[in-house]
């Protein structure tokens, strides 16, 4: 990171990583020495501390363990996660990765759990135009960050079911290649043993026309996050709740099978691969 940029306001990864650089110096660590302390390459390290990628769970993880910082750089790096969304998703965030199941309905756009690199950036591009590339960069990367839960081993990975309105495959967000390699992504996800895709098709009436998620809990209430105009914050009355998932259910109903709805995202892919 050169000086000139110092004179510049950090983003928070910027921070991080200067934070890193800092501290494996002040430990006279070398960037071979930190990478052997966490498991990552000496180019991880160095990209890390100029900002260039961001950090995974476990390099935060394991630069406390070599720092001896505690929980304070895994801290500083989720911090550095939620900061780049808008405060009013922030909570929805931290329940997120404490969530034993999720069940999302996406009607136009995929969720951020399955979206690719190209596909999000594509949408941020299109919902707003005036970031910068490197704040856009930035955003792409912390949704991308909310994807490690579905690896998680400690605590168990979520299981995660999604309804799918078929308007999600034939929105063309970014163009013909980004669609192609999402869906090709989507069917990936398919076949983890956690991830339950069902597609809604046009067809079919749905119940709701409105996207919505639901997070469930072990010992703690179910919570329902749905977005409107100004945002949105968690619900967790007991009736909304269950109101919402007796929605879920009958969208559920009324969507494919796994194998119709792998055989639908198959035809679609075939037509943007075209």
């Amino acid at each position: 990171m050169s000086d000139d940029a110092l004179s510049e306001p950090l983003n928070p990864f910027e921070v991080f990583g200067l934070d890193v650089r800092e501290m494996r110096k002040a430990r006279k660590m070398s960037l071979r020495g930190l990478g052997a302390a966490t498991g990552y390459s000496t180019a991880y390290v160095s990209k890390v501390e100029n900002a260039k990628l961001q950090p995974s769970e476990s390099f935060a993880e394991g630069c406390d363990r070599a720092f001896g910082t505690g929980t304070m750089m895994a801290r500083q790096r989720q911090a550095a996660i939620e900061g780049d969304h808008p405060s009013w998703f922030v909570p929805h965030l931290q329940q997120e990765r404490r969530a034993r199941r999720i069940f999302d309905y996406s009607t136009l756009f995929f969720t951020g759990l399955l979206q690719t690199p190209e596909y999000a950036r594509a949408l941020y591009r299109m919902s707003v135009p005036r970031l910068t590339a490197e704040k856009v960069t930035t955003k792409v990367a912390a949704r991308m960050a909310r994807r490690e839960i579905l690896d998680r081993a400690d605590p168990p990975a979520p299981d995660l079911w999604v309804v799918i309105h078929e308007a999600c495959l034939r929105v063309e967000v970014g163009g013909p290649d980004v669609m192609a390699h999402q869906l090709q992504s989507l069917l990936n996800d398919a076949d983890r043993s956690n991830v339950a895709l069902q597609l809604l098709p046009f067809k079919a009436v749905p119940v709701t026309s409105k996207p919505f998620t639901l997070l469930t809990f072990e010992g703690a209430p179910t919570v329902l996050h749905a977005e409107g105009p100004q945002g949105g914050r968690p619900q967790e009355a007991p009736k909304i709740t269950a109101a919402a998932m007796e929605t879920y259910d009958r969208l559920r109903a009324e969507a494919l099978g796994h194998d119709d709805t792998i055989s639908r995202i198959h035809n679609v892919l075939e037509e943007y691969a075209r």
